[in-house]
């Protein structure tokens, strides 16, 4: 039981130190301890955690912090991993703004700011590519290629906000789930009476 507090806090506070960038570029971090190192939740749960922290407001790391350490430990859990992945990045933010209006002309830190952000861009490449395998695996490539095209075309060109969008696509997953659930049982019972059939004859 202790070993698993030690994970939450160990975890929390490596994506909470780590995620330079904001919220999307934490994530990945977030993955990688609750998918990876510690197993907490396959990666197609890791994926639903992610489309219903976007679809309600406030800091998306926050919120899916809160919710794997609700997941491990209840209602302790999600407090222990929702303070151990702010607050160290809050005190350290709280010290480093001071330096930093001091040196924000430098073009040290300028440099130190623009180099991070390739790598964010890899690491959510990264995360969108495995993302974009499971679609494939569980739509087919054009069904999934239609849906990135008509996800892009929501949120780019009319443009709908990224909550509706992922509104409507859980709504559509849900009753595709229930459609095709629906149709590998009619196929089912077919081969089924078809076997009885066979046997009947023979």
């Amino acid at each position: 039981m202790r070993n698993r507090y030690w994970q939450l806090t160990a975890a929390m506070i490596r994506t909470g130190i780590l995620g330079y960038g904001g919220g999307p570029s934490v994530i990945p971090l977030i993955r990688y301890e609750a998918v990876t190192r510690y197993g907490w939740v396959k990666d197609e749960e890791f994926g639903d955690i992610l489309a219903i922290a976007n679809a309600l407001p406030g800091p998306i790391a926050t919120k899916i912090a809160a919710y794997l350490g609700y997941r491990e430990k209840g209602w302790t859990g999600a407090l222990l991993a929702m303070l151990a992945h702010i607050l160290p990045s809050s005190a350290a933010m709280i010290l480093l703004m001071s330096i930093v209006q001091l040196l924000s002309r430098s073009p040290v830190i300028a440099g130190m700011i623009a180099a991070v952000m390739p790598v964010i861009a890899v690491m959510i490449g990264m995360m969108a590519y495995e993302f974009g395998k499971r679609a494939h695996k569980g739509l087919g490539l054009v069904l999934g290629l239609a849906f990135f095209a008509a996800a892009f075309l929501l949120l780019e060109v009319v443009p709908l906000h990224p909550a509706v969008v992922i509104a409507l696509f859980l709504a559509y997953g849900a009753i595709h789930y229930k459609v095709a659930e629906r149709l590998r049982s009619r196929a089912h019972k077919r081969k089924s009476r078809k076997g009885e059939y066979t046997t009947w004859s023979g």
